[in-house]
């Protein structure tokens, strides 16, 4: 009777109390740019021109600058924490351990190499500080600080997670930053989803099995674009978002042809899991459903910033973190940190919609935990 009791028990707690996602993933390695950066840029030290990397960036969580371009974490440590792994740490970072994770992502980053913008005459306008294949070369110069033989890494890729991402959206920003006719730009999509596509398969070839791979955000409803594109026709905004609708356009286009390619790489790699990751609905839906998110209704704003055209609180001049720019009081009831990147807050139900849905095809993980 008492082992009969003592089984049930057993049962019962298995369904109740699953194990923990920690489990299901032996480490967490992310590529990507200022949404996923976690301090890469600052590693060798704090370049003086770098806003980012004073307060009030890190205010939120961390209490100081990180090398985050946010308020906080950022949707790779939400994601890390959430399956019980460290936060991955930024690969440049020193005495540093690298066996359950590293963070590649950097600031600036972009898909393509800078050849391609040297070769459209947009050499000027990128900062380019490691594009996706140049993330994917720090890799490989890594791999003998996270795994001891070719074998011993394949092993543990096998049982990682790979965060592929966001990429395109620098990509974009030089060209419109040139502006170039959207026509033009609409042009570069095919190159920019095609390079994502060749880093998938190189991190394929290496071992990796399961890869998150985002989209692109609504960049017309972000309050850098609103500010510095600014026009006078209504027909210009979305009548509900306020969002430039053509720079939209060019995200959503984007973002379709990369869920394209990911259909196309899963025919072909039948055995490994390619997760779409989206940024773009949940974005637009703080805009547009911002109480259920717990954000203000407000024409998009970034917290941190100055008054500068617009009720958007951006200004090129007096920036989040440079003089004049301040925070305001409470970021959890915003979405847009600095008018270009998220605020913690957003960050935190985008990786829970991309662990649980619905903000992700197929969600990282299929089970909610039991009391969430």
């Amino acid at each position: 009777m008492g082992r009969q009791f003592f089984i049930c028990l057993a049962l019962i707690v298995a369904v109740l109390c699953p194990p923990a996602a920690a489990q299901k993933y032996a480490a967490l390695f992310s590529f990507g740019d200022s949404l996923s950066d976690a301090g890469n840029l600052c590693a060798d030290g704090i370049p003086s021109y770098l806003a980012t990397a004073r307060p009030p960036y890190g205010m939120t969580y961390f209490g100081h600058p990180t090398g985050r371009v946010s308020n906080g974490r950022v949707a790779v440590d939400f994601i890390a924490q959430e399956l019980g792994l460290p936060m991955p740490p930024p690969s440049k970072a020193h005495n540093a351990s690298f066996r359950r994770g590293a963070n590649f992502a950097i600031t600036g980053a972009t898909s393509v190499d800078p050849s391609f913008f040297e070769a459209h005459g947009l050499g000027g306008t990128v900062w380019n500080s490691g594009s996706l294949h140049t993330q994917l070369r720090w890799f490989d110069e890594l791999k003998p600080s996270i795994c001891s033989s070719p074998k011993d890494c394949r092993d543990l890729f096998r049982r990682s997670l790979f965060i592929v991402g966001e990429f395109g959206g620098n990509d974009y920003a030089s060209s419109l930053a040139a502006f170039r006719p959207l026509e033009e730009v609409h042009t570069f999509v095919p190159h920019i989803v095609n390079s994502i596509g060749k880093g998938i398969e190189k991190l394929i070839a290496e071992g990796a099995v399961e890869l998150v791979v985002p989209g692109v955000l609504p960049n017309g409803c972000f309050p850098l674009y609103l500010a510095i594109f600014r026009r006078q026709q209504p027909e210009m905004y979305g009548p509900r978002t306020g969002c430039i609708k053509d720079l939209n356009t060019l995200s959503w286009v984007h973002n379709a042809m990369l869920r394209r390619k990911i259909a196309e790489l899963r025919k072909k790699h039948s055995g490994v899991r390619i997760m779409y990751a989206d940024y773009y609905t949940p974005v637009l839906q703080f805009v547009l459903h911002a109480e259920k998110w717990g954000f203000l209704r407000q024409t998009p704003r970034a917290c941190c910033g100055a008054p500068g055209v617009g009720e958007h609180n951006f200004n090129l001049t007096h920036k989040c973190g440079d003089p004049g720019g301040h925070a305001c009081d409470d970021p959890s009831n915003h979405w847009s940190w600095d008018g270009v990147h998220l605020t913690e807050a957003a960050h935190g139900h985008i990786a829970k919609g991309w662990l649980y849905g619905p903000f992700a095809d197929p969600p990282i993980l299929q089970t909610r935990p039991v009391g969430q």
